[in-house]
């Protein structure tokens, strides 16, 4: 049996992919950070659940222990993710806004759990006889494609989501480099119609869970240290 945990997986593309994962066999932890969601989460898809803020290291020592004494864990997907520049689904804080707090706050979430989470699950992951990593990015993250001049990701006028995004893809790459034996990966599931964005988006979130569950299925001698869409990989 494969277990797996997904960081902000209440609601949005984090439930969505315990939903897929769940009907695919694998034992889910829901991991939220408002406990009672997440309980009403997992009640409603058959998971687990462990209460889990990536920003508060005793949040998340007390997981990996919970998640421990169950037996461990085969798959992390580090969804939980923040987007402080945009409200109503327009980005409201650009380059001429943007200040150090908005920054921080960003990649306190978004960068820093994110290594919050890997650092303290490191050890179970690689207790597992075939640990997956997939770390949720963005099309944002791509230089090449925010660079390119007509695509959506060109005209995106905020400055710290896709920093964020794009400092998990170097996290990504590193970790897979110095962890050779697991499978680690960079996706992004498009622009979907979650709390992130005020539902704004252009897709549903079973169509952006799709490339999630896709790489935390990824067999041992799969593709690691890469960036990937529903389609194939992207540009760095």
């Amino acid at each position: 049996m494969t277990t797996t945990l997904i960081t902000g997986a209440n609601k949005g593309l984090g439930f969505e992919a315990a939903r897929r994962l769940i009907a695919a066999g694998h034992t889910v932890y829901v991991g939220s950070r408002d406990a009672e969601r997440g309980r009403r989460a997992a009640e409603r898809l058959g998971a687990r659940m462990v209460q889990l803020d990536v920003t508060d290291d005793a949040s998340v020592q007390a997981a990996v222990k919970a998640v421990e004494a169950d037996g461990g864990l085969d798959v992390l997907i580090n969804n939980a993710g923040i987007q402080e520049e945009m409200r109503d689904g327009t980005v409201e804080i650009g380059a001429l806004d943007l200040t150090a707090d908005v920054m921080r706050k960003t990649f306190e979430t978004n960068v820093f759990g994110t290594v919050r989470i890997i650092h303290a699950f490191l050890p179970l992951l690689q207790r597992s006889a075939a640990p997956v990593m997939v770390n949720v990015s963005s099309g944002l993250a791509s230089l090449s494609l925010v660079t390119t001049a007509g695509i959506p990701a060109y005209a995106y006028p905020g400055v710290a989501y896709p920093a964020s995004k794009t400092a998990v893809n170097m996290i990504t790459v590193q970790y897979a480099k110095a962890f050779p034996d697991m499978r680690i990966n960079a996706v992004e599931p498009g622009f979907t119609k979650t709390d992130l964005n005020a539902h704004s988006g252009i897709q549903s979130v079973e169509k952006g869970a799709e490339i999630i569950v896709r790489m935390a299925q990824v067999s041992p001698d799969g593709p690691t240290g890469g960036y990937f869409d529903a389609e194939g990989t992207l540009p760095w």
